[in-house]
């Protein structure tokens, strides 16, 4: 049995409430740090998760913000694009850069090789740490 499409009120839903948790915030204080008024705030931001209504451009933006998120992480539509939008999010634009172009070249190896690659540099990190 195959999942459910994902639906851009679902990606959305999903992503505010990973954000939010990550984040140790509230509905209501992420509301209010969109400029909501507080008395509305939870109740707004309560309608985005249950995916009651809909969210304007502007307010993934404002969420964004108010979450300390890059926009294109409430879009994300796997954990692991999601995961490394923030990782992108959290370097200097010179390092998107050149992060960036890593990542385009690996995509462009064999999936064999770029295996490898990964499996070593990620063990590598790893071994450094202990």
């Amino acid at each position: 049995m195959s999942a459910a499409p994902l639906t851009p009120r679902s990606v959305v839903a999903a992503r505010l409430r990973q954000a939010r948790q990550l984040r140790s915030l509230s509905q209501r204080q992420v509301g209010v740090r969109m400029g909501l008024d507080k008395e509305t705030a939870s109740a707004r931001i309560s309608r985005y998760e249950s995916e009651t209504m809909a969210i304007s451009l502007e307010s993934l933006f404002e969420l964004a913000r108010a979450l300390d998120v890059p926009a294109a992480y409430l879009l994300a539509t796997t954990p692991a694009m999601a995961d490394a939008i923030l990782s992108l999010g959290r370097e200097s634009e010179t390092q998107q850069e050149s992060l960036s172009a890593v990542l385009a070249a690996l995509t462009k190896l064999p999936a064999s090789q770029r295996k490898v690659l990964v499996k070593d540099f990620v063990e590598g990190i790893l071994s450094r740490e202990a």
